[in-house]
């Protein structure tokens, strides 16, 4: 059999594993992380590799396979490592000093490893087993400093919600694999075409929403998020609300348009209902909050809203939808990682976490404070960055879609309205860096590594929203892996 489906993991996942002996070798935190880097490139490597000379078979049977790499999981892979990589650059200088540094970049590339499995994975065992991979890395990293108690607050919080969703997502899956007879997604679809709606499938399509709504903190299973960003290393914070998300969206997007699209009457409606809630609740919440973290929290769960929109949609535009649903992911992932960096970076140099201490920002680190101001005028969607691109394709989604579906325009509305809104609460912290005069005048000098992260992101924001052909192709190649008529 060809394991090559899954040597962008392993490599992940021996890296991982060596690292806790190599600390014995290398006790410095900025030498763990060059590995782990070295570790995360050569699993990019992998993966574009795969992607310009042909994408390695499927493993298991070729009728009901359990793993596949194939475009949808290498443009996801590239979100998840692009991730991985700044956040552990970032952290070379962020956790130096700290106890436990090997385990926290093996927890790094394995919670990655778990992300990509679940983008890889083909069968509902192989998801959860992905999915809890990515989970059980991503508790431990979030109570990373033990006597932090806000820390371990929201590491316990994390723990036991996480717990709570795996436990309804695993009742549901148990429940399609009754009526199915299988775990394999299209071989569930076709079995589900068959029998129709039922009881128990209303009552599967539930616990999967409900389970997994707790992972994307999608309305109204979304308390938890706030709570957990803030008391994570703000690093974390960055990994969570850029990759683990992410993770969480792609398996929603498989699980629904590939495993229950024949039963799409059934939940297109409520997950649309789902979506505006979201991004209306998130908005809302951001508009009171002091803390730069908690707002950013609210501000991803209103960010999931958007994205969510894309599965009512794909229901009647198909792979136009999941295109601008894959990337506003991939645009999300630098603007909002960016902007938790920046948060670190400042944390770094003893800047607290409360939005009126970013005062005067912009003359003590005018680059922290452009860069931060870039990515909030991303994220509220203002052009030309790469936020504005990618809700301008789900808008004409939206408006297409309701030339079949006329309710589906309202997704659109939402969204705008939405963007609108937001647009409040980040003018704040703008207002903040370079309206108001801070209590100090003295320059923030900058670590290279973390400069180096927060310069990844930004020119990533600017790039996508100027350069956007190339991966809005590639969005649409992936998008149309979850449409298999649509190939070729």
């Amino acid at each position: 059999m060809d394991y090559g489906a899954i040597y962008p993991e392993l490599i992940l996942i021996l890296f991982a594993a060596a690292l806790p002996a190599l600390h014995w070798l290398f006790k410095s935190s900025r030498a763990l992380a060059s590995i782990s880097l070295v570790g995360i490139a050569a699993s990019i490597g992998t993966v574009v590799y795969y992607m310009v000379n042909g994408y390695p078979d499927v493993i298991g049977n070729v009728n009901t396979p359990l793993l596949g790499f194939d475009a949808l999981a290498a443009v996801f892979s590239l979100v998840f490592l692009s991730v991985a990589f700044y956040v552990v650059l970032a952290s070379a200088m962020y956790i130096e000093g700290e106890n436990h540094l090997a385990e926290y970049y093996s927890l790094i590339l394995l919670a990655t490893a778990g992300m990509m499995l679940v983008a890889s994975a083909y069968d509902l065992i192989t998801i959860f087993v992905g999915l809890e991979l990515a989970s059980m890395s991503t508790y431990a990293l979030v109570a990373f400093r033990k006597r932090d108690k806000r820390g371990a607050e929201a590491a316990v919080k994390y723990v036991i919600i996480g717990a709570f969703s795996s436990a309804l997502a695993l009742y549901g899956i148990s429940i399609l694999y009754g009526l199915a007879g299988t775990s394999n997604l299209e071989g569930i679809n076709a079995a589900l075409a068959v029998q129709g709606t039922e009881l128990a499938t209303l009552l599967a399509i539930a616990l999967v929403i409900a389970g997994f709504g707790f992972k994307v903190a999608i309305a109204p299973f979304h308390m938890w998020a706030p709570d957990v960003y803030e008391g994570a290393p703000s690093t974390v914070s960055a990994l969570l609300a850029s990759s683990s998300k992410k993770m969480g969206l792609v398996l929603m997007f498989k699980i629904f348009l590939v495993g229950m699209i024949a039963l799409k009457a059934d939940w297109d409606v409520v997950v649309g209902i789902l979506a505006i809630l979201t991004m209306t609740v998130g908005n809302i919440l951001a508009l009171s909050q002091t803390n730069i973290k908690r707002m950013l929290a609210y501000s991803s769960i209103a960010q999931a809203g958007y994205i969510l929109m894309a599965l009512p949609l794909a229901t009647v535009v198909s792979d136009y939808a999941i295109t601008g649903g894959i990337f506003h992911i991939i645009t999300h992932a630098f603007m909002k990682g960016g902007a938790f960096i920046v948060v670190a970076a400042l944390a770094y140099v003893a800047i607290g976490e409360s939005i009126s201490d970013y005062k005067g920002l912009g003359k003590r680190s005018p680059f922290l404070a452009f860069s931060m101001t870039i990515f909030l005028f991303a994220l509220a969607g203002i052009p030309p960055l790469s936020g504005f691109m990618s809700k301008v394709v789900l808008i004409s989604a939206s408006i297409q879609a309701a030339e079949t579906t006329q309710w589906m325009l309202w997704l659109g509305v939402a969204l705008v309205l939405n963007s609108a809104l937001s647009l409040y609460y980040y003018v704040r912290v703008i207002k903040n860096m370079y309206v108001e005069k801070g209590d100090s005048v003295e320059r923030i000098k900058l670590p290279v590594s973390m400069a180096a992260a927060v310069a990844i992101c930004l020119i990533a924001t600017i790039g996508l929203g100027i350069f956007f052909d190339p991966v809005l192709e590639l969005s649409s190649e992936a998008a149309k892996v979850l449409f298999p008529t649509l190939m070729g």
